[in-house]
């Protein structure tokens, strides 16, 4: 098979979350602990870090990936989901996996896949840990997809662990309190294993401190830490996310990280490791921004960077997926900006028009539109040089128009 043909037997065949939902979710490891014996364990051959949570994650984990590579290691950098093509899921010191790599993987393994019924990200997992056990990386940064406990990646015994941000996402499958979702992430922890806590709240904390006393582990909080650090990944939100990838470099035994790597490893996060969707700028006159922001949480602290910018009008590119709770959503929006109302192109997408009467409700006024590229195209057009455009809701949003 081409690389194209392989990736939509990958997409078309086999449950994907991203893509479906509820449905492709699975409470249990049995397949991925049969897949790595399977494949003799390559996840037994590589150091790792692991990085779990609502928000953050993502950007804390490639800034880990940045700063270690800094200092002269080799890095596997295991992501999701994608934006733009499969590979970047699967990076090696900020080079994606080859496209030889996954249709090769793939075709070796499809009859054991086949007779598995392996999931997507199953298959995925199976295959980052193979090129990481064969290309001997020095330490991978390994970021969950989902939860924690029953997530795919948590055949790992990393070196730390490290949980960002609870927020209410996921709830018809993680639980629908942060206590219980907080139990789902706090799977990653450990015996032995020192966990850094991104952020301190009453109702998550304690679980946290409930799940490592029972593994005999210590937590460390990253937000008491008091440092000055900067990153090239932009938005203030980012202050939280430095101070957990800081404080997860201090536990890590064995690996030499001196003040000038930390400092450029943060720096330059985007050139090391070709991180896209997190506040990234695609234009100026007028200024456009996207951001994969997509739940509560994460859209609370994206609005809150907006209410900072300054223009003359804002233009907002809007879409979202059918499982998020609007009623949350919506009311942090703000009400003086043109709204151009779209539906990412995937099977789990909400219709526009249903976004379009939901927001009306909340004095949110706009246009409905065909497409994201139809929503974007036009937004273009009407802003000013002196406007502000920002396109988010979803990351499928964000995949369609970079």
């Amino acid at each position: 098979m081409t690389y194209e043909q392989t990736l939509n037997w990958m997409f078309g065949r086999l449950p994907m979350y991203q893509k479906q939902g509820q449905s492709a979710f699975k409470p249990k490891l049995t397949n991925t602990i049969a897949l790595a014996k399977h494949l003799q364990n390559p996840e037994q051959n590589f150091k790792s870090i692991h990085v779990a949570g609502t928000n953050g994650k993502g950007s804390t984990s490639h800034m880990l990936a940045s700063v270690l590579q800094e200092a002269g290691y080799k890095v596997g950098l295991y992501t999701s989901p994608h934006l733009k093509d499969f590979r970047e899921r699967i990076k090696i010191n900020g080079k994606e996996i080859s496209e030889d790599f996954v249709v090769n993987f793939i075709e070796v393994n499809k009859p054991f896949f086949k007779a598995n019924e392996l999931s997507f990200f199953e298959m995925t997992v199976g295959m980052a840990f193979q090129f990481f056990s064969e290309e001997k990386i020095d330490i991978a940064i390994i970021e969950v997809g989902l939860g924690g406990r029953f997530d795919s990646t948590n055949i790992i015994t990393p070196e730390v662990a490290l949980i960002t941000n609870i927020g209410l996402d996921h709830t018809d499958m993680l639980g629908d309190t942060l206590e219980k979702i907080a139990w789902e992430k706090a799977g990653i922890i450990k015996s032995n294993v020192p966990t850094v806590i991104s952020e301190y709240h009453p109702e998550t904390y304690p679980v946290f401190e409930g799940v490592a006393s029972y593994n005999n582990t210590t937590l460390q909080l990253a937000s008491e830490l008091n440092l000055n650090y900067k990153s090239d990944l932009l938005g203030d939100y980012q202050e939280k996310n430095i101070k957990a990838v800081v404080l997860t470099l201090r536990q890590l035994k064995g690996f030499s990280v001196t003040e000038e790597n930390i400092v450029n490893g943060l720096n330059n996060t985007v050139r090391n490791t070709g991180l896209m969707g997190r506040w990234q700028k695609l234009g100026e006159e007028p200024t456009i921004i996207c951001d994969t922001a997509h739940n509560k949480e994460g859209l609370s602290i994206v609005t809150n960077q907006l209410s900072k910018q300054k223009y003359n009008q804002l233009h907002i590119v809007l879409g979202f997926v059918k499982d998020k709770k609007l009623t949350d959503i919506l009311p942090l929006f703000p009400k003086n900006a043109m709204y151009y109302f779209c539906k990412p192109e995937i099977s789990r997408g909400l219709e526009a028009e249903v976004l379009k009467e939901k927001a009306l409700e909340y004095a949110l006024e706009g246009v409905v539109y065909s497409s994201v590229s139809a929503a974007f195209e036009s937004a273009k057009k009407s802003a000013g040089v002196s406007d502000f455009i920002y396109v988010g809701g979803s990351t499928f949003v964000v995949a369609e128009i970079l």
